[in-house]
């Protein structure tokens, strides 16, 4: 099969990040288990009638298609799975989930583990339970998986005695694998205050 010829379909994936392209279409950036990250264009998405507005949505399981073999694809078919609601915390939690896989991942580089972890992460985020160690856990996974990971033994993530210097070393970690601060870290600390 020629590159001219390239189509995917159905694939599981999730919608990290949107943006505006010309007049009615967006600019998406997926997270797909099969395929890593994933930027496609989605024709007509902002128009008010149409069938994509509603689906391409963050956080929600999605099978997604699309066609093409530029470094944008083209989406030709998005469906949603479950709903999954998020709120507060949790969803800035969720935001800054899809920070690090956009800023970590490698375009189309697979990841499965790190697309199993960010599934469980999510469910965990609408369970209630404890966001920091939901988080140092994809952290960790993220890190490990992506190739940067640190040289310790996995540590206890529910323990909260040990969160504090655990969070510092997986910051100190990130920050020297980015260039600039994420900005989803610092409203999550902003929001630990209250």
């Amino acid at each position: 099969m020629t590159r001219r010829g390239l189509r995917i379909q159905d694939a599981q994936g999730y919608v990290l990040h949107a943006s505006p392209w010309r007049e009615t279409s967006l600019i998406v950036q997926c997270f797909t288990r099969d395929h890593g990250c994933v930027a496609v264009v989605a024709k007509g998405a902002k128009r008010p009638y149409s069938a994509l507005r509603p689906v391409l949505t963050a956080f929600q399981p999605l099978w997604l298609s699309w066609s093409g073999a530029a470094e944008i694809h083209t989406l030709v078919r998005a469906e949603t799975g479950p709903v999954r609601l998020l709120n507060g915390r949790a969803m800035m939690s969720a935001w800054y989930l899809n920070e690090l896989i956009l800023r970590l991942l490698a375009r189309e580089d697979p990841h499965p583990g790190v697309y199993d972890a960010y599934e469980t992460a999510l469910n965990a985020l609408t369970g209630g339970r404890s966001h920091a160690a939901i988080l140092r856990r994809f952290e960790w996974l993220l890190l490990e998986q992506a190739g940067y990971g640190l040289d310790t033994p996995a540590p206890d993530f529910e323990d909260a005695a040990a969160e504090p210097a655990l969070r510092q070393a997986l910051r100190e970690r990130l920050d020297e694998l980015l260039d600039t601060p994420l900005r989803t870290r610092q409203v999550l600390m902003d929001l630990q205050r209250y």
